[in-house]
């Protein structure tokens, strides 16, 4: 879900001019109908391009239009992730429309979080329990046997096109997925996402969840909010089964993308309160006893992009880096220059249902996140440094009090790690 790099160098085909040409025509078009009619050229495309694997004719298209037309790039990168994770099936005569969504959750731990195969059983009881709340009454549901970490999600759009088809073809036939035979390894965090995957398909044209059959007149948003909650609440117990020993947060299905976007900015809070809440008990400390310095990063270049936020922890009055996290930025996200006294003095209040909200900056975030777990002491480097890492473990190097880069350690008497947050 980062946004794209910029050491990429493009190879421009004639279908990657097409794609270019079409997203641009559709975000200058002036009227819904020129604007659909170019959705639907643009979607074909993209279609045929995901079924035969060419990604790289993709990303070649949003390179180029990532440096030269922000607006375009949202048009392309917004169409081939409704492509990839949605698609029109047919089944003995019939046409439906299917969509992957995605469940995530959240967790955090001292222990290891669990990812891998999803017994049969509770897969039909999380199926159950997602008609019961929040699909639609005609819709059919598939989920894959498996509890992905992100590194074990698909890469590419490509293979997310692929696996929307597969599921999709498993809840029209109701034939049982195979998990994934050999899936990689997942990174020992102490906060971390989980993402259940389901394919949910519908007769064509009709509705794929429960909010979308309210009557006219009727509060749809309260509906939704409602059907989420009541799914929370009765899958939170299937949910922590699957994940002993762990803290969890359960976040709203939605479409795939949407659902882990979401998931990437809602563990950020999350992994400051973990490490904060790792630290004291593995240190003995208090949180006031701890320090947070925190460093912006991003790749060498004119601009100077800020890519993340590396935050460094400190025992309070000592210089070593003992602990390091990683805030990422995502999207549209910026870094500000708001200084730390005036993102302490502001409140993330909870906005009524249906209301606009103004998303603080990214460091405002942090700092809040910080101040809710106990940090008193917070610095911020106002220079910007380079995403540097540890050249035998590949870790990143944290900024210290001076602004060194440096390897965070723990202190040698500590007892051993039983998980790490970079």
């Amino acid at each position: 879900m980062r946004r794209p790099s910029k050491s990429r160098t493009p190879r421009i085909s004639a279908d990657s001019q097409r794609l270019s040409a079409m997203a641009q025509a559709m975000a200058l078009a002036s009227s819904r109908h020129e604007e659909r009619a170019w959705e639907r050229s643009l979607d074909m495309l993209i279609e045929k391009l995901l079924r035969t694997d060419h990604q790289n004719t993709l990303d070649s298209a949003l390179d180029k239009l990532f440096s030269t037309d922000p607006i375009a790039y949202d048009v392309l990168m917004e169409s081939i992730e409704a492509v990839s994770s949605s698609a029109v099936v047919e089944h003995d005569g019939k046409r439906y429309d299917a969509l992957l969504i995605a469940f995530p959750v959240l967790a955090w731990t001292r222990f290891a979080i669990f990812s891998g195969t999803v017994a049969a059983d509770t897969l039909i009881t999380l199926a159950a329990q997602l008609h019961a709340h929040v699909l639609a009454d005609e819709t059919r549901v598939a989920l894959a046997p498996m509890l992905y970490s992100i590194d074990q999600l698909p890469r590419t759009h490509a293979e997310t096109h692929a696996l929307t088809l597969r599921m999709a073809q498993a809840a029209l036939g109701n034939t049982v997925l195979k998990p994934m035979a050999h899936p990689p390894e997942t990174a020992p965090f102490l906060a971390d996402t989980r993402y259940l995957l389901a394919a949910v398909v519908a007769p064509a044209d009709g509705p794929l969840f429960h909010w979308q059959t309210a009557e006219p007149g009727q509060d749809i948003i309260t509906q939704r909010q409602s059907a989420i909650e009541a799914l929370r609440e009765q899958a939170r117990p299937t949910i922590e089964r699957l994940l002993p020993g762990c803290g969890v947060e359960l976040l709203a299905p939605e479409a795939y993308y949407v659902a882990c976007r979401e998931a990437d900015r809602a563990i950020r809070p999350v992994s400051v309160h973990s490490a904060i809440h790792y630290l004291t008990h593995i240190l003995s400390v208090e949180p006031n006893g701890l320090s947070a310095i925190i460093g912006a990063f991003g790749d060498e270049g004119g601009d100077m992009r800020v890519d993340e936020y590396r935050i460094s922890f400190t025992l309070r009055d000592q210089s070593e880096v003992v602990y390091g996290i990683v805030w990422p930025l995502y999207g549209q996200e910026e870094d500000s220059e708001e200084p730390v006294s005036a993102s302490a003095s502001m409140t993330l209040a909870v906005p009524p249902a249906g209301a606009e909200v103004d998303i603080p900056p990214p460091i405002t975030q942090l700092v809040l996140s910080l101040r809710a777990n106990g940090i008193t002491d917070i610095m911020r480097h106002q220079e910007r440094f380079a995403m540097e890492f540890c050249e035998d473990c590949g870790a990143p190097l944290f900024c210290d009090r001076e602004g060194e880069l440096v390897h965070a350690e723990l202190p040698e008497d500590t007892p051993q790690a039983s998980g790490h947050l970079h």
